[in-house]
Order: C-alpha cells, then sequence, then structure tokens
C-alpha cells in the first residue's frame, strides 16, 4: 500500500467555519451479486486485488492494511448497494450527523454483523442518491494477514480508496447531496459526445483526490441509459506497470473491456475501464493530479471539451450493446430518480 496523502494536518481537520473538506475519504464500496466465483477470479486473477472469501456468501477484497474495500454479498441486484465513508475524527462525524438528522433524513446505526462485514469498528446508515445507502464510521479495522496480490500496491491513504461516477438525470441535486453532507467542491467540468449526445460532467473532490464523485448527465435529456446505480468505480494503481499489467491480464483471461487504456484531460490520470462481472464497470488508473494545500489555495474549476488527452477507446461494443442502452434509457423516462430532497435544497424532479 502507498498511502495517497500529501496534504498537512491542518488541511486535513475540519475548518473553522465548520466544514468537513478534507476529513471524509471513500472507505469501502458494497456490491450485490450472485457471481462471487465470478467476482473471486475478476479480482484476484485479471484485477490484481487480494481477495478473503467469507463463507459462501461474500466476498471482500483488500487493497491495503484495512480488511475491506469492496465487500460483495450474494443478492440478486448486480450493483452497488452502498458507499462507505471514512470520517476522521469524532467531531466531523457529529457534524455530518447533526446535517442529516436536523434537515429530517433518518440515520440507523448498522448492525454489528453489517460492521464486521465491511471492516469496521461502527456504522451508521442513510439515504443517497439513486437509492444507493451512505454509511459513515471513524475506525476502520486493519489486519497483519500480508497481502496475497498481482499487484504491488494500490494508493489509498488520505485520498480514500478511488472515486465513484454516477449518471444521473438529476446533477444538480445529487452535488447539492454531496455539498450539504460533505462541503465537496467542484474540481471541473467536462463536455463530452457521447454517440451524437451532448454529456457534462461534474467532478466533486472532498479532500485532495481531484475528485471522490463524478456525476455526468445527458444535456436536455431526461434519461439514464445504464442499468447500474453506478457507471464505474476507480481505484488507483501504485505504479505504471501495475495498471499495464492488469489491464493486460483482463484482457487474456476473458473479461470485457470497455475502454482502452488512455489519459484523462482533466486529472491527468492514465487509465483503462473494464466490466465488472456486475455490469457496472471498474477503471484502474494511475498518478492523478493531486489537489493538495498549494493547489487547493487557488483552486478554479475549468471546463475541458472531451474526456481524453488521447486513448480511452471502445473496446468491443456492437450494435446490440447500443440497443440494449437505448431501451434501458426509455424505461427511466417515466420513472423519477431517487434523490433525497431533505439534503439537496428541494433539487429534484
Amino acid at each position: 500500500m502507498r498511502g495517497g496523502g500529501r496534504a498537512t494536518r491542518e488541511f486535513l481537520q475540519p475548518n473553522t467555519d465548520g466544514s468537513v473538506f478534507g476529513a471524509v475519504h471513500l472507505g469501502y464500496v458494497v456490491v450485490q451479486s450472485n457471481r462471487l466465483a465470478d467476482w473471486r477470479r475478476f479480482g484476484a486473477d485479471a484485477i490484481g486485488i487480494h481477495v478473503d472469501e467469507l463463507g459462501t456468501d461474500a466476498l471482500r477484497l483488500r487493497l491495503d492494511d484495512r480488511a475491506c474495500r469492496f465487500l460483495v454479498e450474494r443478492g440478486p441486484a448486480e450493483d452497488v448497494m452502498a458507499l462507505g465513508w471514512h470520517v476522521d475524527d469524532h467531531e466531523t462525524f457529529d457534524r455530518i450527523v447533526a446535517r442529516v438528522t436536523d434537515r429530517g433524513v433518518p440515520i440507523t446505526e448498522g448492525t454489528p454483523e453489517q460492521a464486521a462485514l465491511r471492516g469496521v469498528e461502527r456504522l451508521w446508515r442513510f439515504a443517497g442518491p439513486k437509492g444507493m445507502a451512505q454509511e459513515i464510521f471513524t475506525a476502520a479495522v486493519t489486519t497483519p494477514q500480508p497481502l496475497r496480490m498481482l499487484s504491488s500496491g494500490w494508493v489509498t491513504g488520505e485520498a480514500g480508496q478511488g472515486h465513484v461516477a454516477i449518471i444521473s438525470r438529476e446533477p444538480e441535486a445529487m452535488r447539492c447531496y454531496y455539498h450539504t453532507v460533505f462541503d465537496s467542491r467542484l474540481s471541473d467540468y467536462i463536455d463530452e459526445n457521447v454517440s451524437g449526445l451532448k454529456m457534462k460532467i461534474r467532478f466533486l473532490r472532498v479532500n485532495e483526490r481531484h475528485h471522490s464523485i463524478a456525476i455526468a448527465n445527458l444535456r436536455g435529456v431526461k434519461i439514464d441509459p445504464i442499468r447500474t446505480r453506478v457507471q464505474h468505480i476507480n481505484i488507483q494503481s501504485a505504479t505504471l506497470d501495475d495498471m499495464l499489467a492488469s489491464f493486460q491480464r483482463v484482457k487474456e483471461l476473458g473479461f470485457r473491456m470497455a475502454w482502452s487504456v488512455g489519459q484523462h484531460t482533466n486529472d491527468r490520470e492514465l487509465s483503462f475501464y473494464c466490466v465488472t462481472p456486475s455490469g457496472f464497470e471498474l477503471e484502474v488508473g494511475w498518478n492523478p493530479i493531486v489537489i493538495g494545500p498549494e493547489l487547493e489555495s487557488t483552486w478554479e474549476p475549468s471546463t475541458y471539451r472531451g474526456i481524453s488527452i488521447w486513448g480511452h477507446s471502445t473496446v468491443g461494443e456492437t450494435v446490440l450493446d447500443k440497443f440494449t442502452q437505448f431501451r434501458q434509457a426509455l424505461r427511466t423516462v417515466t420513472t423519477p430518480e431517487i434523490t433525497v430532497p431533505e439534503l439537496t435544497g428541494g433539487l429534484s424532479r
């Protein structure tokens, strides 16, 4: 494990104005799937992650000394069910709880069984966008058990385990949600043309990672072209060789590649995208920009034209794939997206 933290302790502490920015980090992701054997092979053999089997009904994927970074529980959803956020201290935790409860959104404590599976001492849950529970915790369980994985390491530390990208028909509501709860800051925008449709992507940071949440929407069209709640989850390789080796293994083992290796315009990360056994994508990246204290003090959001400087070409997409996506998008037209209006300033359809 290589920590991503270059920020000073002052940068990480809540600001004197009550902000929690810098003290919140993506800690784990909870997935529900009936394809546990595929997930084990995908994680351990293709991506190169440490995988622990918890009986016949759950897997835990490790990136570092924490007991869990991905929890894959048996179930039919084939989707992300919850995002776990590590909060640095009890003062910050209390601020977040107050923000949520003061606006009338219930918070419930997770069961001891849920906490144990996620590798945390205790956790609390509340409603999140698109039906994904948001879970917060202050103490992660670490383990002395050596990592058994093909990769030499992953960048976590103060930047958290990576980022989550979501396609939303209510992008402003989602942006306001994460600003209300975590004091997220806008890093930048990307405008992209996808199959003739204009897409705008907002990138939000809650710590030194360039973005922990990316929110994409098709401008002027209230559709969601994908089945899953998230479009992709990102993890960051410690070395370029690690990233390229996992790319090669994914191809050799027959897992579906979504986008070839390329470099992004905004955070300059080199990465590729492959499809997980549950259908959402995993981005494996290397060396994105870190917005540490010096950059933070002068950072101004910009708008970039296009997602990539080079590469990131689609791989293996067929006419049938496009038709399936279009049919899925039509189903969403008459179904409102789940938002939490109490935490978005009332912004929702």
